[in-house]
């Protein structure tokens, strides 16, 4: 089939899909982490003082014991033989945004032919993938492959279960011969102890003396565009680069409104119950689910857990949503930025620290203005992000996030806090040298009888912040939705242990000096805001007159493209940073300067290779039959006596002209790879191949508004937002 018969058949196929049924859920209780190995299980399966070291390691930080490996491997294994599992993996989470795993067999042949179900604790504690075939930044040679896979017992096993079969999966950190990380776990877990150790400090000096491991939080919502498989398969841009090089828009988007919160399609919420099923087996809460604001678009969020354990889940829920969608003739699209003209999906990352005495280290209360303790933890993160912002920036680059942040639709590419009203206030009376009150919250009447009165929150939302403080946690707006949250957690835990240090030392050399803690206080934290209150903004960060006022009156970073971000990597300042609280060491952090561009560079190529073949070979061939079709058809008129003119003729070959010859330089521009540096080489992809890639698509798109729509080779975008 060619042109417009590959998508008639494709809406046939979709209208003619016989729906899948929705299954009735099992009971929460009956779900809930039936598919995990908790504590709880734990707890039935082990000896006691197996299970109280376990127990200590994974609650309060103990180092764990690995001589109870062989009685806890034991455990795991008839546990996931009793779940039906014969394979187990070590899961583990290179530095590529996705999930890696290698399957053994729990299967030992023994010497008179028989076999048994073996699973040792010297196989639970440590396993050895190949390291050479994963991103490595120049740690390794390409011949120099061992790797090493190691337990994370903070992080709970689990079957995954699929068509094929059930696999106990061992979550892991991943990490070369010589040592160093080459996932995303590790610097996580170096992230949050440091924070641990700082935050103690602060509490301490605070007067606590009954203080538990303070850990990190997160709690990412998930946003995802679901387009039916027919479509998909007939888009080599979305099969390989997840997002359209072409397409005219519809000539109805978002701009109604009326997708956001609307009654969720059938097709939809039986795949979301799949979903969540699959989901609360494996322990992981998902809590909301919803319309997004574009067409196709959806969102799933999740109640907040420990940070690591929270990411592992993050990387399974992507999973879960991709697998899912192929089983209802869908793809789940993760891409920032999968249709041009409408909203994009971020992930927005919620973030808090806390632990089991203190709780919410981050929660005001009602009086914010008297809680010394939240004030000070406040002010560490408003340092932190000032300090460190061009980082955390950095953390979320990508060329696919690219074409989200500083859009409207997104927060800008300059990293500013926002506080609200009344932390604005406290803080501006601390900036005046003395604390006297909080703006009352106030309470929502609406004039009704038959209506409830509430509380208001004590400040607005603002959506424009890429780092807003949301009543008891920060809210972290800029991450990309096809991102692993791992990332932004390390700088996040990073900068703030940072802060605390910092706090520690002023706060100790103040109250050497003979002041009282109350002072020390106080002016500790009118040091942080009047040298760091730069980065507080609760005005539109969309305008232009914000950007004009943070770089040239503030002088905070406007790193518009991953280009600019990633190179912040190799700043000495952030290598400091990592190196001094042993979250990364300089060889760690160039690595992942290395993969990160890269990564960059080759996201780039890809798309610039799919935009010249789908020119080629799509859309000319298309534009060369129209104008054959449309010459032959006028002058089969003109000879009849009907004179229509020649104008689209001559429009449609100008178009295409035009067109081809862009296509000729952006496939010059490809081939060019004599860079003296990788820095040059992404600024090229950023500057010249990008916007040669977005010339030919204006040429493209205003083709398929003027071409004959039976010779359209590629699925529309109104078929594919609208049908399902």
């Amino acid at each position: 089939m060619t042109g417009n018969a590959v998508r008639v058949q494709a809406v046939q196929n979709i209208s003619n899909r016989q729906p899948m049924p929705a299954k009735i859920p099992e009971s929460l209780s009956t779900l809930w982490a039936s598919d995990v190995f908790t504590l709880s299980k734990m707890k039935e399966s082990l000896p006691k003082e197996v299970f109280k070291s376990v127990k200590k390691t994974i609650e309060a930080g103990a180092e764990l014991d690995v001589s109870i490996a062989d009685v806890v491997a034991l455990a795991m294994k008839d546990w996931a033989l009793s779940k039906g599992a014969l394979y187990y993996a070590h899961v583990f989470y290179p530095l590529t945004n996705a999930t890696a795993e290698k399957h053994d067999s729990f299967i030992s042949v023994q010497n008179d032919g028989s076999v048994i179900s073996e699973f040792s604790g010297k196989v639970l504690v440590q396993g050895e993938p190949d390291g050479s075939s994963f991103p490595n930044g120049g740690i390794r040679s390409t011949f120099e492959a061992r790797g090493y896979t190691a337990w994370d017992v903070t992080s709970p096993a689990y079957i995954m279960t699929t068509d094929n079969g059930a696999t106990l999966c061992i979550p892991t950190v991943f990490v070369s011969w010589t040592g160093e990380a080459l996932d995303k776990k590790t610097p996580l877990l170096r992230a949050n102890a440091a924070m641990n150790k700082a935050a103690q400090r602060v509490l301490t000096i605070l007067g606590h003396t009954d203080i538990a491991p303070v850990n990190s939080s997160c709690g990412a919502e998930q946003e995802y565009f679901l387009v039916d498989a027919n479509f998909v398969n007939s888009r080599p841009d979305l099969l390989l680069s997840g997002r359209t090089l072409f397409g005219a828009s519809a000539a109805k988007g978002q701009q109604f409104d009326d997708h956001y919160f609307g009654a969720i399609p059938e097709r939809i919420q039986v795949f979301m119950q799949d979903v969540e099923e699959q989901l609360y087996r494996l322990g992981i809460p998902a809590k909301t689910r919803h319309n997004e604001v574009a067409p196709g678009q959806f969102e799933i969020a999740p109640f907040f857990e420990s940070a690591n354990v929270a990411t592992d889940h993050q990387q399974l829920l992507m999973t879960v949503l991709k697998n899912t969608a192929k089983k209802h003739g869908l793809v789940c699209l993760l891409h920032e930025k999968p249709f041009k003209g409408i909203n994009g999906s971020g992930k927005h990352v919620n973030w808090s620290v806390g632990n089991a005495t203190q709780g919410n280290l981050l929660d005001p209360g009602s009086t914010p203005h008297a809680n010394t303790q939240f004030l000070l933890f406040c002010g560490a993160v408003i340092r932190g992000v000032h300090l460190f912002g061009p980082l955390l920036r950095a953390a979320i680059a990508s060329a696919s996030n690219d074409h989200r942040l500083g859009a409207n639709e997104a927060p800008p590419a300059i990293i500013s806090v926002y506080l609200g009203s009344q932390l604005d206030n406290v803080f501006e009376q601390i900036s005046n040298g003395k604390i006297t009150g909080s703006l009352n919250a106030g309470v929502m009447d609406l004039g009704i009888n038959t209506l409830p009165t509430f509380n208001k929150d004590a400040g607005d939302r603002n959506r424009t912040s890429p780092f807003a403080f949301t009543g008891n946690r920060f809210e972290f707006r800029a991450v990309g939705s096809g991102q692993s949250v791992a990332g932004p957690l390390v700088v996040m835990n990073t900068m703030l242990a940072d802060s605390l240090n910092w706090v520690a030392d002023t706060l100790e050399s103040k109250l050497a000096t003979g002041i009282d803690l109350d002072n020390a206080i106080l002016k500790t934290l009118k040091e942080i805001i009047d040298q760091h209150g730069a980065v507080v903004f609760s005005g539109n960060g969309y305008s232009a007159e914000w950007h004009k006022m943070a770089v040239e009156e503030r002088g905070l970073a406007n790193l518009k493209t991953a280009a600019d971000a990633i190179p912040v990597l190799k700043e000495p300042y952030v290598e400091k940073l990592f190196h001094e609280l042993g979250v990364l060491s300089p060889v760690e952090l160039a690595s992942r300067f290395e993969i990160y561009a890269e990564q960059y560079i080759l996201a780039i190529e890809v798309e610039a290779k799919l935009v010249v073949s789908m020119a080629k070979t799509g859309v000319y061939p298309a534009a060369v039959k129209y104008l054959s079709e449309l010459s032959s058809t006028l002058s089969s008129l003109k000879s009849n006596g009907i004179e229509l003119g020649s104008e689209p003729l001559a429009e449609i070959t100008a178009l295409l002209t035009a067109m081809m010859a862009i296509v000729g330089k952006l496939s010059t521009a490809i081939s060019q790879h004599d860079f003296p540096t990788i820095e040059e080489h992404m600024q090229f992809c950023a500057k010249t191949i990008r916007p040669l890639m977005d010339e030919v698509r204006q040429y493209a798109d205003t083709l398929e508004g003027e071409i004959a729509d039976e010779l359209w080779p590629y699925p529309t975008y109104q078929e594919m937002l609208f049908i399902k």
